[in-house]
């Protein structure tokens, strides 16, 4: 008589846990923040960004960091987003006028379409094109990841989304010499110098670190009108929300009209607006707020592989080149249209 074994259990492949990529984005953002303390102009999530790059670039990081790497590029740099919507406050934003906040929508508008329609042009993939349109349009690698989830929630084209992160660092960065330059050039006025700033470069940071180049008082007005671009956030992942639902008929997938983390940056603009919210309240927020985007963009950067960076060709660099152009020139029209 053949005895039978007794059959040996299933062997479960677990998933790591989200603490041990979740622990290093966090703690690469807070040494961000340290670090850009004594580095004036220099933005902790560009720090963060060009951490990760470095990091993914010289080392390789086991698998078992991946799903809390996920989890911040994607979960972290939601809930960031909404508390970014804290920074506005509506009275600042309404303070500037009708016509320079017609040139805003101007900017934003112009910036994406034409930026979209010269990644035709150049044959660029159509949604790289809308990221990069989106990033230097609005407000940097935050509206480049923004976009990418309402236009890729699946992350099935996530190497566009961490080109397009690249390319805000690098065009962005180099517009804070080139924009003041330009100013002195022009022969531009402090006010107006600031305004265009604030009008076209791609980071708020960036916007700050020109702002104080710039001198005078062309750094308040600078970050007014970068936060009225920023702003625009809301109502453009408004109209990407509706597109992607509709093109989403055919292949059954429904995105919602609005993203829940839009909704969220919009409760906290009316909140910030309407409630006098106590200043400790808004330091801790603006503190949580870098924290949060900043091991997001950790997380992207450790996505950005330099060889395949280089793979993807000129027409990319190219396209975000002339989208820098574009948005520079259609803000300096509306800054001396109504200056």
């Amino acid at each position: 008589m053949t005895q039978t074994l007794p059959l040996s259990p299933p062997v479960r492949h677990r998933r790591p846990p989200l603490a041990l990529g979740l622990v290093l984005c966090l703690a690469v953002a807070l040494l961000a923040q340290l670090a850009s303390s004594v580095l004036p102009g220099i933005s902790a999530l560009i720090i963060a960004i060009i951490v990760g790059i470095v990091l993914a670039n010289t080392l390789t990081l086991p698998e078992s960091f991946s799903p809390g790497m996920d989890f911040s590029a994607k979960k972290l740099l939601r809930a960031g987003i909404v508390l970014l919507g804290l920074q506005l406050v509506l009275g600042d934003i309404l303070a500037l006028g009708a016509p320079m906040l017609l040139v805003v929508v101007g900017i934003v508008a112009g910036g994406i379409v034409g930026t979209v329609a010269l990644g035709r042009l150049l044959k660029v993939d159509a949604g790289l094109s809308l990221l990069i349109a989106c990033g230097f349009s609005i407000c940097g690698a935050a509206a480049v990841a923004a976009a990418a989830g309402v236009t890729d929630p699946d992350d099935e084209h996530e190497e566009n989304t961490v080109t397009a992160v690249a390319l805000v660092v690098i065009f962005g960065t180099a517009m804070i010499a080139l924009l003041p330059a330009a100013s002195s050039l022009l022969g531009l006025g402090s006010e107006n110098s600031g305004i265009w700033a604030g009008a076209s470069i791609h980071e708020i940071a960036q916007v700050v670190a020109a702002g104080g180049v710039l001198g005078g008082g062309a750094l308040t007005v600078a970050v007014i009108v970068k936060l009225a671009r920023i702003l625009m956030l809301a109502p453009v992942m408004a109209v990407l929300g509706v597109r992607e639902r509709r093109r989403g008929g055919a292949d059954g997938k429904r995105t919602p009209l609005v993203p829940l983390f839009v909704l969220g940056f919009l409760a906290m603009v009316l909140l910030r607006s309407f409630v006098p919210l106590p200043g400790v309240l808004l330091d801790v927020g603006s503190v949580l707020q870098t924290t949060l985007l900043a091991a997001a963009m950790f997380a992207l950067g450790t996505g950005v592989k330099v060889r395949k960076l280089l793979h993807v060709g000129t027409r990319p660099f190219a396209l975000a080149a002339l989208s820098t152009v574009l948005v520079a020139a259609i803000a300096l029209s509306g800054v001396l249209l109504t200056h």
